[in-house]
């Protein structure tokens, strides 16, 4: 079981990005460098994600094949999502 502490850290971590996130929005970039702005706000998004899959769904601590399994479903899930974009264009 994680202490209190850690998790405490984690809260700190993701409202830091979260802000950023907002940051990067109200400074204007999002008019001026449309897509710097887009890939700080996907990065800055994506790091928050593997923090919350790793630490709050407790995938850090699993066997290594479970996290193999979440991260292949990921990527089909991706694939299904890419391939229907294109379909409905």
């Amino acid at each position: 079981m994680a202490s209190t502490r850690l998790y405490t850290i984690i809260y700190v971590v993701l409202f830091v990005f979260a802000t950023l996130q907002v940051a990067v929005e109200e400074m204007g970039l999002l008019a001026d460098a449309y897509w710097v702005a887009f890939g700080l706000i996907i990065a800055l998004s994506l790091v928050k994600a593997l923090v919350v899959a790793g630490y709050y769904q407790h995938l850090r601590m699993e066997p290594r094949s479970v996290t193999a399994l979440v991260v292949s479903a990921l990527v089909v899930a991706l694939a299904l999502t890419a391939a229907a974009a294109y379909s409905i264009a």
